[in-house]
């Protein structure tokens, strides 16, 4: 299931890869170039916590590898396309097959990990070293022979397909475990509202980004494109990293008070990057990188035990609506860095996470569902005694 998620989630770091290209080559101005990124994420946010209530009925394992496909192929036609109309539809058309793909598998994940926060921090790793193997493959792929040559990047897409189907076969009647309702279970929709609204700040921070920071470091420690990549690898290895460190973290600590400090790093990071000068930009940028994707696989989980009788709508919103609604600002985001400067257009960006942490203040820790779940429960929160 790790493997199949990173094959699946380099297209997702793919677009804003290739972000740098279409400005290169198809002289793409900044908000035409965040409409890809837009293109990506509008339809993904729009499908896939309806993907979430389908799972929540019933069983749709056909639907890893479809997605995996369809998420490839999206990316592979971007660059061969005749138009700016047409590149947008194809990156379209690929966030629905990521949309596709990430509710149901967080279920399937979630059943064979047991529930353990290692578990699904290993899960959430595979998403997340796709992500930052994305800028490297892109870069491979666009030495050969510029956008022409995209079409080589369905190979993951492949692979992906290839080994979800494996997965499904060998999780068997496991599945099915995390279908039923929790005995006991109720849903906690104030808590899951909160704690989206978090994601959502996250979400905008990162996508922002993503799109932006290769172009932005490039302007501001010079070395043209593999600067950028290095920039783009950071931010996504980093998060790779973050993603398992916050499964060990939460069960020593609790997933709260994690979360809760991560987003507290964030803004600190965040600030640093964009008003420190020079190369210390990488170093701000690993540390946001970690503020970031500490509290990634625990977003997940918080919102499966918040809402214990809808896990597959957990999962299409926490690992999907808000994570894809923050290209949603990128066209924002862009249109700012044309009128101004892409500096200007990053500030913005530090006040994002410290919202977030308002949101975070007042929730309290769910028990996690199962039977395992008293003894899983954070035992220095009063609401899991």
């Amino acid at each position: 299931m790790s493997l199949g998620h990173a094959c699946v989630d380099v297209y997702q770091g793919a677009v804003a890869a290739l972000v740098p290209y279409f400005v290169a080559e198809r002289a793409y101005s900044y908000a035409a170039a965040s409409g890809v990124v837009l293109a990506a994420s509008l339809l993904s946010s729009l499908v896939q916590p309806l993907f979430g209530v389908l799972t929540d009925r019933r069983a749709m394992p056909w639907l890893l590898p479809l997605s995996a496909l369809t998420a490839g192929a999206g990316v592979a036609l971007s660059g061969v396309t005749g138009s700016y109309a047409a590149t947008l539809v194809v990156v379209a058309v690929s966030g629905v097959g990521v949309a596709a793909y990430h509710p149901e598998a967080a279920r399937v994940a979630r059943a064979v990990a047991g529930g353990r926060h290692t578990g699904m921090g290993w899960f959430s790793f595979g998403g997340n070293a796709g992500f930052a193997l994305a800028p490297l493959l892109v870069l491979a792929v666009m030495a050969v022979g510029g956008l022409r040559a995209s079409p080589l990047l369905v190979v993951p897409a492949l692979a992906g397909a290839a080994l979800c189907a494996a997965a499904v076969r060998a999780a068997g009647g496991g599945t099915e475990a995390v279908r039923a309702p929790v005995a006991g279970g109720r849903n906690d929709w104030a808590s899951f509202l909160r704690l989206s609204g978090a994601v959502v700040c996250r979400s905008v921070v990162f996508v922002g980004l993503s799109a932006f920071v290769a172009l932005y470091v490039r302007e501001r420690v010079g070395g043209g494109e593999p600067a950028g990549t290095a920039a783009l690898f950071v931010l996504y290895a980093g998060g790779a990293v973050g993603t398992l460190a916050g499964g060990r973290l939460a069960e020593r600590y609790g997933r709260l008070a994690v979360v809760r400090r991560s987003y507290a790093l964030t803004v600190l990071a965040v600030a640093g990057l964009v008003l420190v000068p020079g190369p210390p930009v990488y170093l701000f940028l690993a540390l946001t990188s970690a503020g970031l994707y500490v509290p990634f696989s625990l977003h997940l989980t918080l919102g499966q035990d918040f809402l214990p009788r809808r896990v597959g709508t957990a999962s299409g919103v926490t690992l999907g609506l808000t994570v894809s609604v923050g290209g949603l600002a990128a066209p924002a985001l862009g249109a700012l860095a044309d009128a101004t400067s892409l500096r200007t257009a990053l500030v913005p960006l530090i006040a994002l996470p410290a919202l977030g942490r308002l949101l975070l203040c007042r929730l309290r820790e769910p028990a996690p569902p199962g039977p395992e779940a008293a003894e899983r429960a954070d035992p220095r929160d009063p609401a899991a005694r």
